[in-house]
């Protein structure tokens, strides 16, 4: 009989702690794996409609790209170009020196001056010192430095008559600079 009072009590006790474990962690642990899954899915779905987003603006990007490229080769254009600075400048040096020969002046001396830095473009600097017939051919030699592409800058120009007695011929000094993109 003690027997059975305490099997009268022990059976319904087993039965609700075994059912207690089975929702603590079956059932629980299934729900919250399913939440998870939800959860997951979700991110997913957004991830794809970012894709769907990103792959329908594909060709609006191209043309974006194209675009810029097409504005690099305008910016190109304005650029001395050269594999390094110093063929950039040799490049420089040899416009400017071919601008002054065709107006009849000629070099007396020419020196590649410091690169400045500014980010991607560099600007290098030379000066040459010169002899020109006259103010005419002097104006011109500027006008054609001034006006060219790839562009060119005269920074400094310093003149003085070579003779006093007969004022035509002139000593020069001019100083330009250009933009590069060499390494």
């Amino acid at each position: 009989m003690k027997k059975n009072r305490i099997l009268i009590f022990a059976i319904p006790i087993l039965i609700i702690l075994s059912i207690m474990t089975f929702y603590e962690y079956g059932y629980l642990g299934v729900v919250e794996e399913l939440n998870t899954l939800r959860e997951t899915r979700v991110l997913k779905e957004k991830t794809l409609k970012k894709y769907d987003g990103i792959i329908a603006n594909i060709p609006i990007l191209e043309e974006d790209i194209n675009k810029l490229k097409e504005m690099k080769k305008g910016l190109d254009n304005r650029l001395f170009q050269g594999q390094t600075v110093a063929l950039a400048a040799a490049s420089v040096q040899e416009t400017v020196k071919s601008i002054v020969i065709a107006n009849k002046g000629n070099i007396t001396g020419e020196r590649i001056g410091k690169t400045e830095d500014l980010g991607n473009v560099k600007v290098i600097n030379i000066s040459m010192d010169m002899t020109v017939p006259d103010t005419k051919a002097l104006s011109d030699i500027l006008y054609l430095i001034e006006t060219r592409m790839p562009y060119l800058v005269v920074k400094e120009v310093d003149t003085r008559v070579r003779n006093f007695r007969e004022p035509r011929e002139l000593m020069v000094k001019l100083d330009v600079s250009a933009l590069t993109m060499g390494k």
